[in-house]
């Protein structure tokens, strides 16, 4: 049988339909795909969901639908796939760039790996970066502090490395993420109770749409249920930027939370967050900053796909699928996690008295990346999940928001408050502690930061930072700060 090359791919990288066929030794299952490129089997089912890649029987034969256990994939297929996204990496290899810390060939499974994917944040750096530092500047047992905590992140790598950790956030939701990531569990119990709100909310869809394996249940009865969910709804935000349908899932699901007997209550929100998140009236491709919610069923050109789409209509879906997600990631960071200290303080940075925390403990040092100066609202990027659990919102301590924008004031008040936070926590530093600043300083500010909070710089450390998503890699740079106390 004479072999032909893989068919080649329209603009977007969709793929012609064929009578293309492969050899066997091309072919692949998903699972052993993604293990061979270093990507997850979700990342090839996307490829395939989105028409990317082509599927085909173990025979090599391009099909539209597969039989249980006989779905192939073609490794050179998606190996040509990749090389297209990967195109472009090389405007960031310019002179001053650190050559280890742009983690360029870093599979997306290890930059989003364990817990550090439990809930979707804007302005987190990926685990290895911290890795790297805390390997070369710190030793177990050490106490590492971050000041602007965000979701977690230098917690969980401190406490894998062995290492006594310290975090402060002015956001409730973020300790919120940042405690349900780093706690102590009972991982079959949380498997029980995972996998068992996920039955009850799929009953209660079916019977929602009234399918035919829907449980019985009184429709006067689920009217008033109905009803009741409803009218326990205050929320403008949710009702406008969710469909019926999807708004009943959710708060029928926050309802087996608050009156459920379940011990892991801020693990389930958590997850319900992500996936109410991912269920709002809104361009699949605009998760992160959506502006205004589409139409019910209204169908749009999605730049994500590049066909029509229709915005998701339900939350069931989401749930479903993060909930085996979740139960995994918790199972792997628990089998990485060591019996150091992680301590979460929610408050302000420039305020929170740390000695009353610590007690007589010095900190060994410091690892954090402040926001940046005009570009995120922290609390805005989360406003579902204050909508949906009633969670006060502290947005008017932010530092450096992007509602205040970069104006002369806006660079000058950033200054201010990024200074005041380190004023604040130095003094329960050591003498010769490491202090290590994550920022993107295009506007010049930190050497007037590091002055005004008595710190010297010892060196900068400039990095490439690679988009953690395939829709693009326009060049970007950040510089990391390896400061220490003035003598």
């Amino acid at each position: 049988m004479k072999v032909k090359s893989p068919p080649k791919a329209r603009s977007k990288f969709r793929v012609k339909e064929s009578e293309t066929s492969y050899v066997s030794a091309d072919l692949l299952t998903i699972e052993e795909a993604a293990n061979a490129v270093g990507k997850t089997p979700a990342n090839i089912r996307y490829y395939l969901q989105y028409n990317r890649i082509g599927k085909y029987n173990p025979e090599g034969k391009r099909i539209v639908k597969a039989l249980n256990g006989e779905l192939r994939v073609s490794l050179s297929e998606i190996k040509a796939f990749l090389a297209l996204i990967k195109k472009g990496i090389e405007k960031h290899h310019h002179a001053g760039l650190h050559s280890e810390l742009g983690f360029y060939h870093l599979a997306e499974r290890e930059r989003t790996k364990h817990v550090h994917r439990l809930h979707p944040y804007l302005g987190k750096f990926i685990p290895q970066l911290v890795e790297w530092f805390l390997k070369q500047y710190f030793k177990q047992g050490d106490w590492v502090l971050d000041p602007f905590m965000g979701s977690g992140t230098t917690l969980v790598v401190g406490n894998e490395l062995k290492m006594n950790t310290v975090g402060i956030d002015v956001s409730e939701f973020n300790c919120r993420i940042a405690q349900v990531k780093t706690q102590q569990y009972d991982v079959e119990k949380v498997r029980f109770e995972i996998l068992d709100a996920d039955k009850r909310i799929t009953l209660f869809s079916k019977r929602l749409l009234k399918t035919d394996d829907a449980p019985l249940f009184p429709d006067r009865e689920f009217k008033k249920l109905e009803e009741r969910l409803l009218s326990g709804c205050k929320s403008e935000y949710l009702k406008t930027w969710f469909a019926p349908r999807a708004l009943l899932e959710m708060l029928y699901y926050r309802e087996l939370i608050n009156k459920g007997k379940y011990q892991y209550k801020d693990l389930l929100r958590v997850l319900l967050s992500r996936a109410v998140r991912s269920s709002r009236l809104i361009p699949h491709n605009d998760l992160a900053t959506p502006k205004v919610p589409l139409p019910v069923g209204k169908e749009y050109w999605c730049q994500k796909h590049n066909r029509m789409c229709k915005p998701i209509d339900n939350c069931v879906s989401k749930i479903h699928a993060y909930s085996e997600d979740t139960v995994r990631r918790i199972e792997e960071f628990d089998k990485l996690k060591s019996d150091k200290k992680i301590t979460i303080l929610q408050g302000d940075s420039r305020r929170i008295n740390l000695g009353k925390e610590l007690s007589s403990v010095k900190l060994d040092g410091i690892f954090t990346s402040p926001p940046y100066v005009g570009q995120i609202d922290y609390h805005d990027q989360h406003i579902y999940a204050y909508e949906l659990f009633g969670i006060k919102k502290n947005d008017k301590l932010e530092i450096g928001p992007k509602s205040m924008g970069k104006s002369l004031k806006a660079r000058q008040d950033y200054v201010d408050g990024i200074s005041k936070v380190f004023q604040n926590v130095l003094p329960f530093l050591k003498k010769d502690a490491n202090i290590f600043i994550v920022a993107n300083d295009r506007l010049k500010l930190y050497p007037e930061i590091a002055q005004r909070s008595g710190l010297k710089i010892v060196e900068e450390f400039h990095r490439a930072v690679t988009k953690r998503t395939e829709k693009g890699d326009n060049p970007y740079q950040e510089t990391i700060f390896w400061m220490k106390k003035k003598d």
